[in-house]
């Protein structure tokens, strides 16, 4: 691995970001093709953010926050710190500390491949963050990783500038560059979902709004009166 820290990375279109960010991680993780999502276990901390930003990427030693305490410095308003590690970890490499820090300038949250503490105080100051573990574990500051360099967490390439989008659902990654066509095709999902709930709610059913009951026989259900 090499230690480096890039600096001034291109990041995706904000305001772009933030209507993306409006429709939500699961209706734009289907608009996308069921792509991008970062798996069920980075969970939110607390229950009620959602929050869109351009990722700034942390490659982490487990148990060591040093590269952390280098990110801050490449933050801009706007962004979203996407932390993981060299190995699988779960140790409290965040804290209140940390996400004062991010607040003052500007970063929208954190989600991270390892553990967090200051549960409490994180919820109090209103830092949204996503995580795979909370943990009281404390860490060390002595060995370099990197800074804006692609990382992956559960199979998912994120590279510095992607959007990142992240809400009760989980978290989302949108390649920058697919940031405007992702952003079209949820606009139209929401549409359809939209017409759907209407239809919902006039009575329809989904066996006939979408198809499925024409289709059962093929697939061997049959319906039979109790007797």
């Amino acid at each position: 691995m090499r230690t480096v820290v890039v600096t001034d990375p291109p990041r995706a279109d904000a305001e772009t970001v933030d209507a993306l960010a409006a429709h939500g991680v699961a209706t734009v993780h289907e608009a996308m093709g069921r792509t991008g999502y970062l798996g069920p276990g980075i969970r939110p901390v607390h229950l009620g953010s959602r929050i869109g930003g351009t990722a700034v990427t942390v490659l982490s030693w487990p148990g060591d926050n040093l590269m952390i305490h280098i990110a801050v410095e490449q933050c801009r308003p706007g962004d979203v710190l996407v932390v993981t590690t060299t190995s699988p970890s779960t140790d409290g490499m965040f804290g209140e500390l940390f996400a004062t820090a991010l607040q003052h300038r500007g970063v929208r949250g954190l989600v991270i491949n390892a553990g967090v503490r200051d549960v409490a105080e994180l919820h109090a100051m209103g830092f949204p963050v996503w995580s795979a573990a909370v943990s009281a574990q404390g860490t060390v500051k002595a060995t370099p990783g990197a800074v804006n360099v692609p990382v992956s967490i559960a199979g998912q390439p994120i590279h510095p500038g992607d959007a990142i989008l992240a809400d009760d659902d989980g978290v989302v990654c949108v390649p920058r560059e697919d940031v405007p066509a992702v952003l079209e095709a949820a606009e139209a999902r929401a549409a359809k979902e939209a017409a759907t709930r209407a239809a919902f709610r006039r009575g329809e059913l989904g066996l006939d709004r979408y198809g499925l009951r024409d289709r059962l026989p093929a697939m061997g259900i049959e319906y039979v009166t109790w007797s």
